[in-house]
């Protein structure tokens, strides 16, 4: 369909094209010095002290959660509206997982919640050893207060920031780890920035660098500080634990680096096309995003809720009348927990009512860079004429 519009889609341009060239042709595609250029600029750009890039998101999570000694025995909390990715790493190491509802009007992790499900597993004996807080679309979790209980009951903090880089909480960017243990980056071509592929985790802790960076290649180690006696010669190196194959490639980081000299261009072009939408959408029935005044989202998704008892119309009408029209609104998220895997492990519908309801009433309408006001307008008019 040729006037089809997407809910979100990457952009790249010449510079993008002639970074990627530029790696092609010089003796490094994998494992080479444009990765830990591209490393440092984003810690730099977070104002963090280390930076791990790997090869997506997910294996971000995972090594963040070994990287924390996260095993068998041992319990991760997280939010169950988010991508599936974000509980799997618990169990790829062996945990078990558990969720804790959303607040309502932003949709993150509920601060409340918490609070009241940690009391509670105290009590129990069965506090989570991490928690995942979840920045959904690119607004920041109340880091400070989650901070507080961490200190309190004596959890660590792996932020998903996968929807998030080029956002801030309190001023501060998002990914400066101020309030958390790590952070994870994604950059699927969807997100704010792109290498087709990839992750990355941020920390200040230079143990859980080391770990990191062991962690994402087989466990290996060149470092001599690191070896249990001495190194052989240049050519040696050590296995120290299990690791994984996670690396990134220098053809990637390449694309990274040149698209993060755009990062703030893209954040500032996705936070007005969401005014717009604010001013467009205001006086229909739905309930239009909410940002918390610590927050500044970085706009990876705009998502509405409808109000279905003002609405002679279904969810599944609405949002397949919308697809008909070449509107591509997508559904951010099934609540990982009545998925049929998590079921199996026991939970069920009805074990956190408040992100099913969500669920129930949420679409994700095209945002992304390059969308124009005319095709903003085609996404507005058969919303508006569906609704009414």
């Amino acid at each position: 369909m040729s006037d089809y519009i997407p809910y979100g889609r990457q952009d790249i341009n010449q510079e993008d094209i002639d970074a990627v060239i530029e790696v092609l042709r010089s003796d490094w595609i994998t494992q080479g010095p444009a990765i830990e250029r591209f490393e440092q600029a984003v810690a730099n750009y977070c104002g963090a002290k280390y930076a791990v890039a790997v090869s997506s998101a997910t294996a971000a999570l995972h090594i963040a959660c070994l990287a924390t000694d996260l095993e068998q025995g041992d319990i991760l909390w997280t939010s169950p509206n988010t991508f599936v990715a974000s509980a799997n790493c618990g169990l790829y190491c062996g945990a078990k997982v558990d969720f804790v509802d959303i607040n309502p009007n932003t949709y993150n992790l509920s601060v409340n919640e918490l609070e009241s499900k940690l009391a509670e597993a105290e009590k129990q004996g069965c506090l989570p050893k991490i928690l995942i807080p979840v920045h959904f679309a690119g607004q920041s979790c109340e880091m400070e207060q989650i901070a507080a209980l961490s200190q309190r009951y004596g959890f660590k903090i792996i932020e998903d920031a996968s929807h998030a880089i080029g956002g801030s909480y309190q001023g501060q960017p998002i990914g400066s780890c101020q309030f958390s243990d790590m952070a994870v980056f994604s950059f699927h071509p969807v997100k704010i920035i792109t290498t087709g592929e990839g992750g990355m985790v941020l920390t200040n802790q230079e143990e859980l660098y080391q770990r990191l960076i062991r962690l994402r290649s087989h466990g290996i180690t060149r470092n001599p500080d690191l070896m249990q006696g001495e190194s052989q010669g240049f050519w040696y190196y050590q296995q120290l634990e299990l690791g994984f194959n996670y690396r990134m490639t220098d053809i990637q980081a390449a694309l990274g680096s040149s698209q993060l000299q755009r990062l703030d261009k893209f954040v500032e072009c996705r936070r007005l096309i969401a005014q717009r939408y604010n001013q467009l959408l205001q006086d229909l029935p739905l309930m239009l995003p909410w940002q918390h005044p610590d927050s500044e989202s970085s706009w990876h998704l705009y998502v509405i809720r409808l109000k279905l008892d003002k609405i002679n119309k279904t969810h599944r009408q609405i949002f397949e009348e919308l697809r008909s029209t070449g509107v591509g609104v997508n559904l951010h998220y099934i609540p990982v927990h009545i998925q049929p895997y998590y079921q199996k492990l026991g939970f069920q519908l009805g074990d956190f009512p408040k992100v099913e309801q969500y669920y129930e009433e949420a679409i994700t309408i095209p945002l992304y860079y390059g969308l124009n006001e005319e095709s903003q307008d085609k996404v507005v008019i058969p919303l508006r004429e569906s609704l009414t």
